[in-house]
């Protein structure tokens, strides 16, 4: 049996208050709070610092960031898993849905890539009890991809896969309505020439026609059929909301506008922005600002999209900012993403969830992060 862990004189953050008291563990599971601080020698004294749930991470682009971390080159899978779950545990994090880039319809780069190692890599891993955050897989499904289905194959039907996204990054379409902006992330981030751009501009209506469709279709159907989260990426007008609302997505993923924001609020959809968005003030592709959907009330849920430390950083501005109460602003990295995707036991400091917890100390008004426990193992 696990030996009983108590932690006091911590600031608990709980889901609508923060109280100076102390935490009980047992078998992975918090067993009791209380709002006073603990007289036992064996006791962990936290000397003062905050107490967190672990944090949600619904969509990280992180793993793909160490698996190719330059152009053409692929490091192996073994390492780069572990580099990941390294950063992500530091960053705070404990549960996180690795997202995998399913299909490319230009045929090349690592979302063109067959990516089912990684399931095997993350299995021997837990085995061995060395993987510090619990990983699940976010399939990005990229809709005008002709080999988005077969790509996707590796991850139906795996314990893991908890999330399926419906992505369409075509220039025109979304995130890249604006061309302009379009042109300037395809020929920066991918190398393309200008000519290369209005090749693939022109042949983008046939893969629209052929592929993003049916595709779409296809992946809805099989998250209604297996219960599996499904989410709606880049939604920029109502229509885009509506469609996702018709195809049963639980979440819309970086709505570029705030009139697709507000239409996700009132069709039931969670909203999730990007934690860089919120730090830096605005979107790097020139979106709506996270900031502007928290004081029109239609943000539910961070994530830290391409930078692992954003997300608890990213909550902590919010309240210092103003904008949100602290306890508010570590649900949009904790409990609300953990019941979007389905997760009913953690995302909060509460009797009978997993204690799964975050130590943070604030340095110059900054959230540092000084201990994390995955049901109750010390693993930062």
């Amino acid at each position: 049996m696990q030996q009983e862990q108590v932690m006091t004189r911590a600031r608990l953050v709980l889901p609508g208050e923060v109280v100076t008291g102390t935490v009980v563990l047992r078998g992975g599971r918090i067993v009791d709070l209380d709002h006073a601080v603990s007289a036992l020698p064996s006791a962990i004294d936290l000397d003062g610092d905050y107490l967190l749930p672990g944090l949600v991470e619904l969509h990280t682009d992180n793993l793909e960031r160490h698996a190719m971390p330059r152009p053409k080159v692929r490091f192996p899978m073994w390492g780069a898993v572990q580099a990941h779950d390294a950063e992500v545990a530091c960053a705070g994090i404990t549960t996180v849905f690795d997202a995998v880039g399913v299909g490319d319809p230009y045929g090349q780069g690592f979302r063109a890539q067959n990516q089912g190692e990684l399931l095997s890599v993350l299995d021997a891993l837990e085995d061995a009890g060395v993987l510090r955050a619990d990983h699940r897989i976010h399939a990005r499904c990229e809709l005008p991809a002709a080999n988005a289905r077969a790509l996707f194959e590796p991850f139906a039907h795996h314990r893991r896969l908890g999330l399926i996204s419906l992505m369409d990054h075509t220039p025109g379409q979304r995130q890249w309505s604006d061309m302009d902006h379009a042109r300037v992330y395809y020929t920066g981030k991918k190398g393309w020439t200008d000519a290369q751009f209005d090749h693939e501009v022109q042949l983008a209506p046939a893969r629209q026609r052929d592929h993003a469709g049916p595709n779409r279709e296809w992946f809805a159907a099989y998250a209604r059929a297996t219960g599996v989260a499904l989410a709606s990426h880049d939604d920029t007008t109502a229509a885009h909301v509506d469609e996702a609302h018709h195809l049963g997505a639980v979440i819309s993923e970086f709505p570029t506008t705030l009139d697709a924001a507000r239409r996700a609020r009132a069709r039931g959809l969670l909203t999730l922005a990007g934690a860089p968005n919120v730090l830096r003030g605005t979107s790097h592709a020139g979106n709506v600002a996270a900031a502007t959907l928290v004081r029109e009330g239609v943000l539910d849920a961070l994530s830290s999209d391409y930078l692992p430390s954003s997300l608890l950083a990213a909550a902590w501005q919010l309240a210092d900012e103003g904008l949100l109460d602290l306890p508010a602003a570590v649900r949009l990295v904790t409990l609300q993403p953990a019941r979007a995707a389905g997760l009913d036991d953690r995302g909060a400091l509460a009797v009978g969830l997993r204690a799964d917890l975050v130590r943070v100390r604030a340095v110059a008004g900054h959230p540092v992060v000084r201990g994390v426990w995955n049901t109750g193992r010390r693993v930062v």
